[in-house]
């Protein structure tokens, strides 16, 4: 119907094992961002959830796969990936990149081929990232960073922003107003329905 708008839906997933960690806060950031531009928003926190690591066995990429084989919470996670529009995904730095909640939960995105070589295809990616050093090289952010950007580059999705900031203590990072303006602003970019 000529002038509807269309909805975006946006998924936020969690890697830090604090709920209310800096990363965390970035990410509700971006969320409230996307809600304001109408978008409807989905929070996922990895940490509480049971998520096996790849087995490397390749039943997702075999001719007629149904999927990842292995059975656990992540079965929930795939069709909602699948459906959304955009994905945020925050993580802490821990030892100089990704947390291990988030590198579990990349790791396992390898079976959405499955689901059609495309599964990747339009999906629009932001990324909130925190760590302790005051330097973003130092800290081993940009490890994360450019893990992120090689492989969304591989799957054809498109990383739209990053927001990424010092802070160590829990809820430092809310002190830092620029960067909080900057991930509602990338929310808002996400969450903006086509004409």
């Amino acid at each position: 119907m000529a002038g509807k708008k269309e909805v975006k839906k946006v998924i936020v997933l969690l890697g830090s094992p604090r709920k209310k960690g800096n990363s965390a806060i970035l990410a509700d950031r971006i969320a409230k961002g996307a809600k304001a531009a109408g978008a409807k928003v989905e929070t996922i926190f990895l940490h509480g959830l049971k998520i096996a690591p790849c087995n490397a066995c390749y039943a997702c990429q075999k001719e007629k796969s149904k999927g990842c084989a292995i059975k656990d919470e992540m079965q929930d996670i795939y069709p909602k990936l699948l459906a959304a529009d955009a994905w945020v995904i925050a993580s802490p730095v821990y030892w100089f990149t990704m947390s291990a909640q988030t590198k579990l939960f990349m790791d396992r995105c390898f079976a959405l081929l499955a689901y059609g070589q495309d599964a990747f295809a339009g999906k629009r990616i932001a990324i909130a990232m925190s760590y302790g050093d005051a330097d973003p090289f130092a800290s081993g952010c940009v490890n994360a960073l450019r893990t992120f950007q090689d492989a969304f580059r591989y799957t054809g999705a498109k990383i739209v922003g990053m927001v990424y900031g010092s802070a160590l203590g829990a809820g430092e990072s809310r002190a830092n107003e620029s960067l909080m303006k900057a991930a509602v602003e990338l929310g808002k970019k996400l969450g903006r329905p086509s004409a």
